[in-house]
């Protein structure tokens, strides 16, 4: 199974659209937050299955600020993290990952691309799509089999 993640796209088309040749091939997407009704232009260009949650900038939405999937026998824990203080620390993450028992955590806010693996958790940040504060716009994939898990960032 290879799913993307992708964050913080914040409605602006032109990278969004960008996007639709790198995740052609992709199993499941996952969008972490700002801005939820993209969601709706992504599935424009892609139509397999697409699990998200709502982040700071997404008021007024049905969508849940947070979520916990299980696939492929894993446990993801998906939030956007602007609750979880992630521009400052990943503690208060790292405990909603032990509370939840997952296996990956996933959050966005930071706009900056980061993997982090720590006592058996992935803590994955894609980045940001539109926004980058790290340099190129980002988005991650996670490829899961029967060899484990293996996160990896895509610069664009």
């Amino acid at each position: 199974m290879r799913i993307g993640v992708i964050s913080d796209t914040h409605r602006i088309i032109s990278s969004i659209e960008q996007l639709a040749g790198l995740i052609k091939g992709l199993d499941m997407l996952i969008h972490l937050g700002d801005n939820v009704e993209d969601v709706l232009i992504i599935q424009k260009f892609y139509k397999g299955k697409i699990i998200n949650v709502k982040g700071n900038c997404d008021f007024s939405t049905l969508t849940p600020n947070d979520r916990l999937e299980e696939i492929c026998g894993k446990k993801i824990f998906l939030t956007h993290g602007h609750r979880y203080n992630v521009k400052e620390s990943l503690a208060k993450l790292r405990y909603k990952a032990l509370e939840t028992g997952a296996n990956i955590v996933l959050y966005g806010h930071s706009h900056i691309a980061k993997i982090d693996f720590e006592e058996g958790i992935w803590y994955i940040n894609p980045g940001s799509a539109s926004l980058p504060r790290d340099g190129d716009r980002s988005f991650a994939i996670i490829s899961i089999d029967k060899k484990g898990i293996e996160p990896n960032l895509i610069r664009f």
